[in-house]
């Protein structure tokens, strides 16, 4: 479990949780206090990971490849969005809640961005967004930022661009892209971001955003020098035969989950399930 995201006072001689909010993010890096991310698209494994002390919560558009069926995140709607973040907002009581706006619901227009925002922050509940790209959506975040909705960042490796980008591509390397990199984080802090999310980055770039960033920096194959890390949570707790590289896989969930099935479908067709003590008695 992680620390708390703020110091709080003792109860019964353990330490209170409070709900972790915009402010706390900064305070985490300020004092050196890694943060953690996971993604949720329902209540029952929000809740779980809730009460494991996991800081962030994020409803991401890979709930597209993960949980709708589709190729990508790119089919991703806002409607789409917006059931899955109200149950994980609806449900965490202490993690920060942010949820992703899907591609075509913010590019063209910081007004468009706009919109969206505050469709997924009236509905959902949600403490936060997050969108993709550096300069090209500094204003979107300023506008975002300075009507009070906190926004993240996403940098590297943008899931919603990955035709423009030839696929699943380490972002970053060599000097000059390297420096486009920290120009596009700049932007987005000055822009207002809370965080920014580094995906697919080699790790002495990600160590150098974050040392010239004052907003925390979020890694995903991006090393260990950020200010914390964030998975895919089907990644990390091994629910498929196959994850990527930079995630570990924290458990075999998939496996076991399977092997409940599986003796379910056994004990049903031959009659060992259910017995007298699982009916009611007239």
């Amino acid at each position: 479990m992680t620390q708390p995201a703020a110091p709080t006072p003792q109860t019964g001689g353990t330490p209170a949780r409070k709900r972790v909010r915009v402010q706390h993010l900064a305070e985490a890096k300020a004092q050196g206090r890694k943060l953690t991310m996971l993604t949720a698209y329902d209540a029952v494994v929000a809740r779980v990971f809730d009460a494991a002390g996991v800081d962030m919560l994020l409803v991401g558009d890979s709930i597209g490849d993960n949980m709708l069926g589709h190729p990508n995140t790119i089919p991703v709607t806002v409607d789409e969005m917006i059931p899955p973040a109200r149950a994980v907002a609806r449900t965490a009581k202490h993690a920060f809640v942010v949820v992703d706006l899907p591609f075509g619901s913010y590019e063209d227009s910081p007004q468009h961005a706009f919109a969206t925002a505050v469709r997924i922050m009236k509905e959902t509940g949600a403490d936060a967004v997050k969108l993709e790209g550096g300069r090209r959506v500094a204003a979107h975040v300023k506008l975002l930022t300075g009507s009070g909705i906190p926004v993240i960042g996403h940098l590297g490796f943008t899931p919603q661009s990955e035709n423009i980008l030839g696929g699943h591509r380490v972002q970053g390397r060599g000097d000059e892209a390297a420096d486009v990199l920290c120009d596009d984080a700049l932007a987005l802090a000055e822009a207002g971001a809370s965080a920014v999310v580094l995906e697919m980055v080699p790790a002495p770039v990600a160590a150098r955003v974050t040392e010239i960033l004052a907003i925390p920096t979020i890694g995903i194959g991006a090393g260990p020098d950020v200010d914390g890390q964030v998975l895919v949570w089907t990644d990390m707790a091994g629910m498929g035969d196959w994850s990527p590289r930079f995630a570990k896989r924290f458990a075999e969930i998939g496996a076991a989950l399977q092997a409940a099935a599986s003796s379910y479908v056994d004990e049903v067709t031959s009659g060992a399930f259910p017995r007298p003590e699982h009916s009611f008695e007239s």
